[in-house]
């Protein structure tokens, strides 16, 4: 069966974004692999992750880098869905991750909107019940 494999985090620069990614979020580093013209292959997911990564890609031309930190329009574009919610949103905290709302109980879960280093909206998502691959998404 397909899958989403990788999904694209365009970012100003690879060591900044590796350092807030496995550091602040606790993603593990998959892959850094050096290509032509300085650019490189990294890839980062969080713990335990096995079919789909987040692609770190340095801004190359001016209208990428016009793009950082706003690839969805200010729209929550990613969703970490965790088992234990209260446990991931201290670290996160702890390690100075930018949280715009308190945490919330929603019918579908608990959630709250953060953003990564670039301000890239993202929710932190403990699914009601048992957990599941995925969530209703935050409100606009």
């Amino acid at each position: 069966m397909a899958h989403i494999g990788l999904v694209t985090v365009v970012v100003r620069d690879y060591d900044e974004a590796i350092a807030f990614y496995v550091t602040a979020l606790g993603f593990e580093l998959v892959e850094d692999t050096p290509l032509d013209g300085g650019k490189r292959w990294v890839v980062v997911r969080p713990p335990g992750a096995r079919e789909t990564g987040v692609l770190l890609a340095r801004a190359a031309t001016s209208d990428q880098i016009a793009h950082i930190g706003d690839q969805t329009g200010r729209r929550v574009g990613w969703f970490l869905t965790t088992d234990d919610f209260d446990r991931d949103y201290a670290r996160m905290r702890a390690a100075g991750v930018r949280f715009e709302e308190q945490p919330r109980h929603e019918a579908y879960g608990t959630v709250a909107v953060f953003q990564d280093l670039y301000g890239n909206r993202w929710d932190l998502l403990q699914p009601a019940g048992p957990a599941t691959a995925g969530g209703r998404p935050s409100r606009p």
